[in-house]
């Protein structure tokens, strides 16, 4: 490891360039090759945009969403790569979960509509103007989206695979192979087994 590293020097400028250029934005040296900034709603874009013109973050690695339940918000997080210098850069942004709307980005990188249509899907997430059939992963869907915090998993499940119609003499899976195998169900399935 260099000691330019060690230091992180480089680290460090992509925090200096970024506040030169986006005073209000909040940033800071997480980690070696790594650095996250915090930004509001409306400036994402640009910076965004700037990160990858400018500071040469080429790549989108990922979009990420986090459900803050009870700050009633979305937090959006844009995952960059700069593949010369090394350095991740965490872009980090707060949408109201009531409205949950962000601007499109697949015009800054194609790939951003794969990761939008999931954030669509799996949070409720809206952004305008970018195209992508509304089925993505989920097919006949019409409940709540299934990544908020407030969607029941266990009362869906039940609901969806134990107690619809047709469904009365299901069994569970793992009594089925414990039976099969003839190997004890573990004690932390037991609370799961339709057959206790």
């Amino acid at each position: 490891m260099t000691t330019e590293n060690n230091n992180l020097e480089r680290e460090e400028a992509v925090v200096v360039a970024l506040k030169a250029t986006f005073p209000d934005l909040t940033a800071r040296v997480k980690r070696i090759r790594r650095v996250e900034a915090s930004v509001s709603k409306a400036l994402t874009p640009s910076v965004l945009v700037h990160a990858k013109n400018v500071l040469g973050y080429k790549a989108l690695s990922h979009i990420s969403c986090v459900d803050w339940i009870e700050d009633e918000h979305f937090e959006l997080v844009y995952i960059l790569w700069n593949p010369d210098e090394k350095i991740q850069l965490l872009i980090k942004t707060l949408i109201s979960r009531e409205n949950a709307t962000m601007e499109n980005i697949d015009t800054i990188w194609r790939q951003a509509n794969t990761y939008q249509r999931e954030m669509r899907e799996m949070f409720g997430i809206e952004f305008p103007g970018f195209v992508g059939a509304k089925e993505f992963l989920l097919e006949d869907w019409d409940d709540m989206p299934p990544m908020r915090r407030d969607f029941d998993t266990k009362e869906f499940v039940k609901e969806a695979f134990f107690l619809r119609p047709g469904r009365e003499d299901a069994k569970d899976v793992r009594d089925t192979i414990a039976k099969r195998s003839k190997e004890e169900i573990p004690e932390f399935a037991k609370k799961y087994s339709r057959e206790k």
